[in-house]
């Protein structure tokens, strides 16, 4: 059965759009990128309602509550805790996707937001401001895995004429997280004062409709040839995420990948740190829409800045600056919201992918951090001139991927690996006709010539 499978339409591989890979692309993004988005919106409207619940707690407590200072810290600690658990779970991605699967980590992860839902949703019975920041940490980790393993998952599964397209849905759910927080925030929502436990709770609802429906689809064809060795199951998942293609061709391409890796081991985040052979390019990508999203961004927060500064003088300012924040969330749609981490999935092969992953996470998260923690103090301190400093950021950002980034799309991991090989083929003979600057370095066990300026 398996062979007949195999023979089928011979050539070229080409795949269309099946209702398995949009069911999983839908699941997985429903139900963990959408609430990294919503969590980083979930607490803005009701910020004030958590204060007064922190300060009277501690005064029933101790007699006297938080100073102005004091409850801001408190605050800040609520809205950064979320990072600092995204960032743990960025780095367990590594060993999760590993052993679990890609699959199989997002199915086992939804445990943690059941939990943090809970903590969440009793913590104002329970009077305890320490359930709150406690599931906000929980609900970090849980998004630190999402955020590294759905696009894993998805850019493995899907073919590659339509990587781009799977890879970008959870940039999609992440953007409508944000926007479903902003709108039942609403006071005609759950904006009021008694609905705000319920209102950081409610993410146990996609979870749930994830749960229930994601174990029935197939592991990452990818990670069950190339990991696990698995022919038969890997032939059955494609069975399921392909309508009409080339299941040779493509198993063909996969056993290709992994005969290049058979002496190359699955890499830590140092040796991955350690390795310029890592990288691999495509002449067409995703280029364009990082660097708008960003340069869009850019300008946004400039005129927040600028709308802020007038619209003390010129009244119709204050509606410049509520189209700078809708621009900020478009710009942050375009591209920075999702595609780096498809780019991620496309830049590095299955051995370098996991720790890939793993740094890359942990940077965002890092980042997160910061910005949750400093942000008020910042807007404290600088006013109107805060947004200037993230003008600075994202207009780097998109300075930076110009110069820097390659491009990928339309393209099997094999062909970006090959094509990288040959542009690093050019490079060396270029440099041979300098000799003398010239000495042999053992890399991963082939010698590689490497520049070296003689004095």
């Amino acid at each position: 059965m398996a062979e007949e499978v195999l023979i089928l339409n011979p050539g070229k591989i080409t795949s269309h759009l099946t209702s398995s890979l949009l069911a999983v692309a839908f699941l997985t993004s429903f139900g963990s990128s959408m609430l990294y988005g919503y969590n980083l919106a979930v607490v803005n409207s009701p910020a004030g309602y958590i204060k007064d619940f922190y300060n009277h707690t501690v005064v029933s407590r101790n007699g006297t509550g938080f100073n102005e200072e004091a409850l801001t810290l408190m605050y800040s600690l609520t809205v950064s805790v979320f990072a600092i658990g995204g960032l743990i779970g960025s780095l367990m991605v590594g060993t999760l996707v590993t052993k679990f699967g890609r699959k199989g980590t997002v199915v086992n992860s939804t445990v943690l937001v059941f939990l943090a839902g809970s903590l969440m949703g009793f913590s104002r019975i329970c009077s305890s401001p320490e359930m709150v920041i406690f599931g906000r940490f929980i609900t970090g980790i849980h998004s630190g895995i999402s955020l590294s393993v759905v696009p894993m998952y998805l850019g493995e599964i899907a073919p590659k004429n339509l990587r781009g397209f799977l890879g970008l849905m959870p940039s999609i759910f992440i953007c409508a997280g944000v926007f479903s927080a902003q709108v039942l925030g609403l006071h005609e929502l759950l904006g009021k004062e008694e609905h705000w436990p319920l209102f950081l709770s409610l993410v146990v609802v996609p979870t749930f409709i994830q749960l229930m429906l994601l174990p029935w689809f197939p592991e990452s064809p990818r990670y069950l040839l190339i990991e696990k060795h698995n022919v038969h199951a890997t032939i059955t998942a494609l069975k399921w995420y392909r309508a009409k293609c080339n299941i040779q061709a493509e198993i063909e391409e996969m056993q290709e990948e992994q005969r290049s890796l058979s002496s190359v081991e699955t890499v830590s985040v140092w040796q991955l740190l350690l390795d310029h052979t890592c990288f691999t390019i495509e002449r067409l990508g995703r280029r364009p829409l990082i660097i708008g999203g960003f340069a869009f961004m850019g300008m946004c927060c400039a005129g927040i800045t600028l709308s802020l500064i007038l619209q003390t003088y010129v009244p119709f300012m204050k509606y410049v600056s509520v189209g700078c924040v809708v621009g900020i969330i478009a710009g942050f749609c375009i591209g920075p919201a999702g595609v780096p981490f498809l780019i991620t999935a496309e830049l590095f092969k299955q051995s370098h992918r996991p720790a890939a992953y793993t740094v890359g996470g942990s940077l965002n998260w890092m980042s997160n951090f910061t910005i949750g923690f400093i942000f008020p103090f910042l807007q404290m301190s600088a006013g109107s001139y805060c947004y200037l400093v993230f003008c600075v950021i994202c207009l780097s950002v998109a300075i930076y991927v110009y110069f820097v980034i390659p491009e990928t799309k339309n393209k099997t991991f094999v062909e970006i690996s090959q094509m990288f090989a040959t542009k690093e083929a050019v490079e060396e003979s270029q440099a041979l006709t300098h000799p003398d600057q010239l000495k042999l370095k053992k890399m991963n066990g082939y010698g590689s010539l490497e520049n070296d300026l003689v004095l």
